[in-house]
């Protein structure tokens, strides 16, 4: 395995594991480190770089944080699969994948402005039977399928149009709209595809999904918007940091 040129400045007020994070996780997003590769260890690159062995365990624990990089027991460090590492962040996933560099693409597949669902009106904080915007989006990671998104709405976004949803995230057409979504409620889950989700998302019949339900709500605690997506499970992961209380 080639050693990274790495060039660390002692006389930034940049602290040096976050400038050897940054330049580490620059060659992961440029390709420079693939998937699978086998990454320099922590005693090897403190002796390279004259680092405490401190500060690159703490660089190294920061990609780990992120998903970039995955420690497997008698293997060694090595560069994470290429999947959607989301955060547990109210953030939408077209906001993630131009996070980590790649090419988001939407397919409208339904966007019906009077639809009803008792499920998404009572998460709406509406009467069973009003009328819902009800979006169902195919978003790509490039040119592969990742995920069916299905969306309500208040009806109040009912001049919604397809050209609108294909251009954009749907939290950035909420923003542009005075509508800020600030906190959520969310389910993360599994299940088996449906023989139209295996078509749609081209997968086999062994694959499963990974589910995510999601109440939002802006400042006000008003909710804004009720979602149920489901995600290609090797292209999608949650990355939660948890600590003792």
């Amino acid at each position: 395995m080639a050693a990274l040129p790495i060039q660390i400045d002692r006389t930034s007020p940049v602290p040096l594991y976050h400038q050897l994070a940054e330049q580490l996780t620059a060659a992961i997003s440029d390709g420079t480190l693939r998937p699978g590769d086998p990454f320099e260890n922590e005693l090897a690159m403190s002796g390279r770089l004259s680092l405490s062995r401190p500060t690159v365990r703490r660089a190294i624990s920061e990609l780990v944080n992120k998903g970039l990089l995955v420690r497997r027991r008698g293997i060694g460090t090595t560069v994470a699969n290429q999947m959607v590492h989301r955060r547990a962040e109210l953030t939408s996933l077209y906001d993630d994948l131009v996070r980590e560099g790649r090419t988001p693409r939407t397919e409208v597949l339904s966007l019906v402005c009077a639809a009803q669902d008792d499920r998404a009106a009572e998460a709406l904080s509406l009467p069973s039977g009003t009328p819902l915007v009800s979006i169902v989006r195919l978003r790509y990671a490039g040119d592969q399928p990742l995920a069916i998104l299905r969306n309500w709405l208040p009806p109040a976004m009912n001049d919604l149009t397809t050209d609108l949803l294909e251009t954009d995230g749907l939290y950035a057409v909420l923003r542009a709209r005075g509508i800020r979504p600030t906190v959520a409620r969310q389910r993360i889950g599994a299940r088996n595809a449906t023989a139209e989700e295996r078509r749609t998302l081209h997968m086999s019949k062994a694959e499963p999904l990974v589910t995510m339900t999601r109440s939002a709500y802006d400042a006000d605690g008003s909710p804004v918007e009720f979602g149920d997506h489901c995600y290609r499970a090797d292209q999608y992961s949650v990355d939660v940091i948890v600590s003792e209380r």
